[in-house]
């Protein structure tokens, strides 16, 4: 027997490389997992080439737990090692056998050979009082080994009688106290589904095959039929009820390698955290659902898996390293995104705008976070009016009405039952009316109005309507000091505190009092609900007052002090009760005297 050391730069690097190098304890189930996906995978490549000649179909991967002694096996009937290539690849910590081989079968189809063996193998000490290895070489002519190390930098290693038939590699972990869950056979599943559930090599544990060695991303979009996207997304989020409303399957090869399916949930309009999110592969083995890099931000709405060779991670796989190709990577996913929804919009109108109330957070989201989509999404961004029907923008400013200077004005309201009144009075005036009712819509109304310089957004209820539609006949031409009269009333009568009093010339249509809220300030204020701390909470809402309605005039008029101020009171708890201001005490107070009125 052959006893040493193994060899790394700093001998106190060993505990940190078993404690630290890895984000969590039971990734060592995926490494090892890995392992033996690479070397069947290796052997697959060497069968391929006439080199072995070996039933392809027969390699598999078993994982046996023998709770009573301890012992947890990870086996496989791969490539195998030679005693040597063991002293090399498992003694020298970080060395990559798969690169090695990677360069020597360089003109192959290699793609799944993940990698950093030697690094990724000593995971197994996080869980293990002692490992062993026991492989034998696909050389003939190699005797099979038995390598055990304690957990420190000793190991031993000897020549053993072959153990079986054909190559392969056994891994022995004694489970350490600390660590008794992972000989529960449940607990072992449960990573194995989490972890491995796509590795492209079978995986047993007791009976059953554990995974999905085919997964419907590595297959032609061509043969792939609606039902089986449709299964694989609830074999991805089993709790999810509802179907996906579409999907878009990935499949690049330059330049860089990229397969995936991502699919578009319901959302309708919260942005909620989501639990089920995009899933991250590298080579069908699961590396993390944290895309940050990989997938712009408005996409980790989407649910669904990527895949790639050439995304770069350190070496626990936990995290992506920040290199270009990430940013390219991150680039094709939004332009494929984008292609996939104009292509919807131009080729079937009719069903992209029945999906556009449960998918429009999610552009108008990208929209706003993401220039190079805004642009792309001008094409294909729907704005309904009250009436259900759908314009591109550059649909709705075809038809918007022209201003003074071509300045366009787009009315719109945020909801149809809270803003009737108002949005009555513009419609009486013949005016297209958007129906934009989503949270992020205002950052989306700033975004568009400096991409658009002769555009502007007012909501039905903003403080500038009556400006913009204002017509100058005069039914009651109040004078001067008429209205110094109606400003004191107002000033005994109406809490400036809550409100901003403006005497207003408005057009004969409008109601005697109005309260509005200035667009800027609105949309700061909602700007902030989604995490934007812009909005004074202590700002007024603008009372306007039309000095033209007959109701102001018969208040100017009034000599009885009490029904003066009742009618004030009145109207005022009359338009507050239409913008759902009026709450608590004012609230029953109204109602009472209400019902005293209609009882008199």
């Amino acid at each position: 027997m052959e006893k040493g050391k193994i060899q790394v730069t700093v001998e106190d690097i060993f505990p940190v490389i078993k404690k630290f190098l890895y984000s969590d304890n039971e990734i060592f189930i995926r490494e090892l997992v890995s392992n033996a996906t690479d070397a069947i995978l290796k052997l697959k490549t060497l069968i391929n080439l006439g080199k072995i000649n070996k039933k392809i179909d027969d390699l598999i991967i078993e994982i046996v737990i023998d709770k009573e002694n301890k012992i947890l096996k990870i086996i496989d009937n791969g490539i195998g090692m030679t005693k040597k290539e063991v002293k090399k690849y498992i003694n020298k910590i970080a060395f990559s056998g798969a690169e090695e081989f990677l360069r020597k079968y360089k003109d192959q189809n290699n793609e799944y050979i993940i990698g950093n063996f030697g690094l990724g193998f000593y995971s197994s000490f996080m869980v293990s009082d002692k490992v062993e290895i026991i492989s034998k070489s696909y050389k003939d002519s190699e005797d099979a080994i038995h390598w055990i190390c304690d957990g420190t930098t000793n190991f031993s290693i000897k020549n053993i009688a072959n153990p079986g038939s054909g190559s392969g590699t056994e891994i022995i972990l004694h489970i350490n106290d600390s660590s008794k869950e992972f000989l529960e056979e449940n607990k072992i599943k449960e990573l194995l589904i989490k972890y491995c559930k796509f590795m492209p090599i079978p995986i047993k544990l007791g009976e059953r095959e554990v995974n999905n060695p085919y997964p419907i991303w590595k297959k032609n979009p061509i043969n792939v039929k609606d039902e089986e996207y449709i299964n694989f997304y609830k074999e991805l989020y089993p709790l999810q009820i509802a179907d996906p409303l579409f999907w878009i399957h990935l499949n690049i090869d330059h330049p860089f390698n990229l397969t995936g399916v991502l699919f578009f949930p319901k959302i309708k309009n919260q942005i909620e955290i989501q639990r089920d999110k995009i899933q991250l592969y590298k080579n069908q083995v699961y590396v993390t659902d944290n895309l940050e890099g990989i997938v712009p931000d408005f996409l980790n709405l989407l649910k669904g898996v990527i895949d790639s060779p050439d995304i770069p991670l350190n070496v626990s796989r936990s995290y992506l390293q920040s290199e270009s190709s990430v940013k390219q990577i991150s680039g094709y996913i939004t332009r494929k995104v984008a292609e996939k929804l104009e292509n919807m919009c131009k080729n079937n109108r009719e069903d992209f705008e029945k999906n556009w109330e449960d998918i429009k957070i999610i552009i108008e989201y990208g929209m706003i976070s993401d220039s190079n989509f805004y642009s792309k999404a001008k094409k294909f961004a729907l704005y309904p009016d009250i009436n259900n029907q759908y314009f591109l923008l550059e649909e709705y400013i075809k038809k918007a009405n022209k201003f003074k200077n071509n300045k366009i004005i787009c009315f719109y309201t945020s909801n149809i039952e809270n803003q009737n009144s108002y949005i009555e009075t513009i419609k009486n005036k013949g005016y297209i009316i958007l129906l934009l009712d989503s949270p992020i819509v205002g950052h989306l109304l700033q975004k568009i109005e400096m991409d658009y310089k002769n555009i502007n957004f007012f909501r039905v209820d903003s403080d500038q309507i009556d400006k913009i539609l204002k017509n100058n006949k005069k039914i009651y031409n109040l004078s001067k000091e008429e209205i110094k009269i109606l400003e004191n009333i107002l000033k005994q009568n109406i809490d400036n505190h809550k409100f901003l009093i403006k005497i207003e010339d408005l057009s004969d249509f409008s109601l005697p009092f109005i309260i509005t809220v200035p667009e800027f300030i609105r949309r700061m204020k909602e700007i902030s609900m989604t995490g934007n701390n812009m909005f004074n909470s202590k700002s007024k809402y603008n009372l306007i007052v039309n000095k033209n309605h007959k109701l102001i005039k018969k208040i100017i008029n009034e000599k009885d002090l009490k029904t003066q101020k009742n009618l004030i009171k009145n109207s005022l708890h009359l338009i507050m009760l239409s913008q759902n201001l009026l709450t608590g005490k004012e609230l029953t107070d109204f109602i009472y005297n209400s019902f005293e009125m209609l009882s008199k």
